[in-house]
């Protein structure tokens, strides 16, 4: 059995998707509420749905789990409360940590790229104290996950109880079909699909340095799907621990994102420029891209799509991924 946090959400609904079609007895903890995120699980076999303030109950005293996926979290962008963020994103992974530790059940849980700020101090995972030490995280959300990255390392550094295996997952710009739930933060490439469905024109953040053209703002983006393949992996065949970058390791520019998107609706490349509000300036990365040395010296040798190749994906399959 295995368990999944954030199970019903964007990343952790194809990750139980897939555990589930390969034959995994699953349980996923998430709160649905009044959002869309059930249609996310409605065709997966799960052994139980648990809310997020049980999980830690309901894993007292539990045996046989073969692992735990940890992909819940509070979204910076949905809650600005810092002590809600830090509940969610640091006291509960330090609780799912040592009960692993405990349990001796390996662990593999989200990171992010917003850990890497600005980008100031580059994109290499290396898992180490003085490296992390370097990272200067920009938003809440960022933040909290950043702490528990330098407690986790500490933890292992300083010879403390670790669960057998772990690996925490520095994921960059995610997309693909299952974010609808998320009305207020879609993806990005959801973002430029909702605009054209509703209008002949996207719009994207004018870049604030002069250095810089609009749109030539560069991210690193991974098609959902190829998260999951990596988080399989990770739990099958690999037997590293640590901090790995999973990004496609490329940087296209917003503008060539657009593009693209425009290219495969089949609408004309309306682009409009407009100026973001103060909240996104203060932390607006220019430039992302992850270093997969690590992930790749680890044993990973499978490609990643490039976006125009998921965008394609996404667009001729947005129901199934």
């Amino acid at each position: 059995m295995l368990l999944v946090t954030g199970g019903a959400g964007f990343i952790g609904s194809h990750l139980s998707r897939a555990l589930a079609a390969r034959g995994e007895r699953l349980v996923i903890s998430d709160r649905l509420r009044h959002s869309g995120k059930q249609e996310n699980i409605a065709d997966i076999i799960l052994e139980d749905i648990v809310p997020p303030d049980e999980v830690l109950s309901w894993l007292e005293g539990r045996k046989g789990l073969k692992g735990v996926y940890h992909f819940g979290a509070k979204d910076g962008s949905q809650e600005p409360d810092k002590d809600v963020l830090l509940r969610a994103n640091f006291g509960m992974s330090k609780s799912i940590w040592t009960w692993c530790a405990a349990n001796r059940v390996p662990l593999i849980y989200a990171s992010s790229s917003a850990t890497y700020g600005l980008g100031d101090a580059g994109f290499d995972d290396e898992t180490t104290p003085e490296a992390l030490a370097k990272l200067n995280p920009r938003s809440g959300y960022a933040w909290t996950k950043h702490l528990f990255d330098r407690w986790a390392v500490n933890e292992v550094v300083s010879g403390r109880p670790r669960p057998p295996r772990w690996m925490g997952l520095k994921f960059f710009n995610a997309y693909g079909p299952g974010d609808a739930h998320k009305e207020k933060a879609p993806t990005f490439i959801t973002h430029l699909l909702k605009q054209l469905n509703e209008s002949e024109k996207v719009t994207l953040y004018a870049s604030e340095r002069p250095d810089i053209a609009d749109g030539d703002q560069r991210r690193d983006f991974i098609y959902v799907g190829d998260i999951v393949e990596v988080a399989l992996w990770l739990l099958d065949s690999c037997k590293i621990s640590g901090l790995y970058n999973v990004g496609s390791g490329h940087a296209p520019s917003l503008n060539e994102i657009a593009k693209a998107v425009c290219d495969l609706v089949g609408k004309p490349a309306n682009i409009e420029y407009v100026r973001a509000p103060e909240r996104v300036r203060q932390h607006m990365q220019y430039y992302t891209c992850a270093n997969l040395d690590r992930l790749r010296k680890a044993g990973y040798d499978r490609p990643f799509l490039t976006v125009a190749e998921g965008i394609a994906k996404f667009v001729e399959a947005p129901a199934k991924g």
